[in-house]
């Protein structure tokens, strides 16, 4: 192959949670690196170019899941496993390999490092951290390491870029010398139950498989290596278990059996490597810290009082981004109807459907940068962990843990991000249970239905205390019911099978870098507008042409003719009276046209059939076209109202004629004809709602992406059928008082 069709050399990062992996990753590549999927799989992918500082040769670099040993469990786990073997990147295994080690606990870093040293892959190892470690006492000798492990070894401080020239003259000195790092001996029980593992594999099912793959198979009860076995699992799975059960009568038990043997090669390694100075101080500053923060009582308050900050952030520091979004697209629309005037389906098609689908979700960007960059600033400074550590007592008892902590957290901007978070959880039946309950959280679109509904009926009777308190109240609505939902699908889901125990490193409290938190921040919202933005934006066409077709111009000629006879009271001609229309009442006449025409339209038609099985709840046909056409963004229930009741669609929440309008609306039809159609047990209907169904269209996609399309569909119609069953309680008991 020549050497410009040759691909580029690919190294990886591997290394345990927390140990600066993904800051020396961000260090090395800089901007230069891509975000995407491993195939066949929902997991991140990152890479990037990293530039050799000798020979300026550009090489992939890939920053692989953290994980703390290669006897995979979670998604994240599992993708490290296959890209280390050679089958998560087009069948080809890295070139070299960089193990990420935290020099505070070196040994239990290198357990990883022995794994992968059976896969056969050249190494180098990154001593990062190296600064904290001098300020606790420690003294690594990394040369006498380097020559133990047989690789080398660099010490290095990913934060202050230190170190990192040093290492990339390391990677490129390996990659021509190929270094593999030393490898316990294994007893003679082992390597007999790993020579007939391969022996049988390889006669029965032509399956050729290297040391640390076999490794994997003996000694993990749930490997990546086997799912991915060509053979049926009824004839491998035979042949594993006779495996391990000869190991484990020769006095071995599989389970703990590679733990054993690799730290009792591991421990003489580090013999007169590591050396600890006597410090005077009685508590390190994170021990000082955790005393309040992972205090049963005043690491809760801490907590809440935290969360309070966040969100209210998130709402006051995104309100002029979100303003000047809404600004340039209504100035967009208005460029836009101007141009295509003499056009109106495509006029109508840009206006609402591209302009405007584009700015329902844009305009939600600003409120999930903020949220992520909290997110981001806490996980750096080490607070995240402390958090999912003090949920973790609060989620056990409903089947979820912990690590749920952080998706839920994040789902109360967008759903979306939230569930692709869900892959760090190891236990994949609490990750399952993470996922359903996910959309429950108050996400930022159902924001604007909720200040429009308390707006018009809670705050002209109650105040603004009161509103307030039903606002705060709205957007944990969600939580609670998500709690025992949670409960129930627990005890429903694989009986059976007892929950993983929680295990989860709390690293030392560190200051903040503000490029990568701004770096994790712009990745975040990369991903929501790729990822819910698309969908959503697809779905928006979609309903458009539901709300626009069919469009018989009978009924606009029809209702200009009512209009005019309406304004002349019968003296003037038509002709004469649109020619003597002022600039207001032609806006009124549109309004009313197209309040008609989306009567008319396919939604309009399906809204009224339907608008039956709303009843119970209180709605009307226009309020049920409303939620039929919020799917795929719940704000657009808003602008959709503005049509049906003739204000045109640039109505907002805070829109004073809406509210007007929504207060004085009648039923136009039916056994309640003439009565008013919104008051407070509807309005707190449609709010509960709304805080209950599926969360968006996008995310019921995503969904869809991480577990199937059943569980999708079922998630689905679950949510709809709980929002419609307490929208329906909510309205039948407050119209008793």
């Amino acid at each position: 192959m020549s050497e410009a069709l040759r691909p580029p050399l690919r190294i990886a990062l591997i290394g345990n949670p927390n140990t600066g992996k993904t800051s020396l990753f961000n260090t090395l590549t800089g901007l230069r690196q891509r975000v995407g999927n491993y195939s066949g799989v929902t997991v991140e992918k990152k890479t990037g170019i990293w530039q050799m500082p000798q020979s300026g040769q550009e090489v992939e670099l890939i920053d692989l899941p953290g994980t703390y040993s290669l006897s995979a469990n979670s998604l994240d786990e599992r993708v490290a496993v296959d890209v280390m073997t050679g089958h998560g990147l087009a069948g080809r295994a890295p070139d070299l390999v960089v193990v990420v080690v935290d020099v505070e606990n070196l040994r239990r870093n290198l357990f990883l490092a022995s794994q992968a040293s059976e896969l056969g892959v050249p190494m180098v190892i990154a001593l990062n951290c190296w600064d904290v470690a001098e300020k606790k006492g420690l003294q690594i000798d990394s040369k006498l390491l380097a020559q133990r492990l047989g690789v080398p070894v660099v010490p290095t401080v990913a934060k202050r870029k230190s170190g990192t020239i040093d290492l990339g003259k390391a990677v490129e000195q390996a990659l021509h010398t190929k270094p593999l790092m030393a490898r316990p001996q294994w007893p003679k029980a082992v390597q007999t139950a790993l020579k007939s593992l391969r022996d049988a594999l390889v006669e029965t099912h032509g399956e050729s498989l290297r040391d640390g793959e076999l490794q994997r198979l003996l000694f993990d009860r749930n490997s990546a290596v086997r799912d991915r076995l060509q053979s049926p699992s009824a004839t491998h799975d035979p042949i594993i278990r006779a495996a391990r059960e000869q190991l484990y009568k020769d006095g071995f038990q599989p389970d703990a059996a590679e733990s054993t043997l690799r730290y009792r090669f591991l421990n003489p390694l580090l013999n007169d490597v590591l050396e600890r100075q006597a410090l005077m101080k009685k508590r390190s500053t994170s021990e000082s810290i955790d005393q309040l923060l992972l205090h049963k009582f005043w690491g809760l308050l801490v907590f809440v009082g935290m969360m309070y900050v966040v969100f209210q952030s998130v709402y006051s520091w995104a309100g002029p981004a979100m303003d000047l979004i809404e600004g340039v697209v209504g100035w967009l629309q208005g460029i836009a109807a101007g141009a295509l005037v003499g056009t109106p389906m495509l006029q109508s098609l840009v206006v609402d459907g591209i302009i405007g689908g584009v700015g329902a979700f844009l305009v939600f960007l600003p409120q999930i940068l903020v949220l992520f960059f909290f997110i981001a600033l806490l996980e750096a400074t080490g607070y995240m962990a402390r958090a999912a550590f003090l949920m973790d007592k609060c989620f056990q008892w409903c089947g979820l843990n912990g690590k749920s902590f952080v998706p839920l957290l994040t789902s109360f901007a967008c759903a979306i991000p939230g569930i692709m978070a869900t892959r760090t959880i190891n236990d994949n039946k609490a990750r399952l249970i993470t996922i359903l309950v996910a959309p429950l959280m108050s996400c930022s679109a159902r924001l604007p239905v909720y200040l429009l509904l308390i707006g018009a009926f809670i705050e002209p009777v109650y105040g603004p205390s009161v509103a307030g308190t039903a606002l705060f109240a709205m957007h944990f609505v969600g939580a609670l019911v998500a709690a025992p939902l949670a409960w129930l699908l627990h005890r429903s889901i694989d009986k059976g099978r007892a929950p993983m125990p929680f295990v989860m490193e709390l690293p030392r409290y560190r200051v903040p870098q503000l490029k990568l938190v701004l770096l994790r921040m712009y990745e975040s919202g990369k991903e929501f507008v790729v990822r819910a933005g698309t969908v959503i934006f697809a779905m928006t066409i979609v309903i458009w042409a539901l709300l626009y077709f069919p469009r018989p111009e009978s009924i606009a000629a029809d209702t200009r003719t009512q209009f005019i006879s309406q304004i002349t009271e019968g003296r003037l001609s038509s002709q004469e009276g649109k020619a003597s229309l002022d600039e207001s009442q032609q806006a009124e006449l549109d309004a009313q046209i197209a309040a008609r025409y989306l009567e008319q339209s396919y939604m309009g038609r399906f809204g009224k059939m339907v608008q039956p099985i709303f009843a119970p709840a209180g709605y009307d046909w226009k309020i049920t076209v409303g939620v039929l056409a919020s799917f795929p963004a719940r704000e657009i229930i808003i602008s959709t109202l503005g049509i049906i009741y003739a204000l045109g669609d640039e109505v907002d929440e805070n829109s004073s004629d809406l509210r007007t309008t929504l207060s004085n609306a009648k039923w136009d039809a039916g056994p309640r004809q003439g009565e008013p159609v919104f008051n407070i047990p509807v309005a707190l209907s449609i709010m509960i709602f709304f805080a209950l169904c599926m969360q968006c269209g996008a995310t019921l996609a995503v969904i869809a992406k991480e577990l199937n399309g059943w569980w999708s569909a079922g998630s689905f119609c679950a949510l709809t059928l709980l929002a419609w069953v307490a929208a329906v309680a909510v309205y039948q008991i407050g119209m008793l008082f």
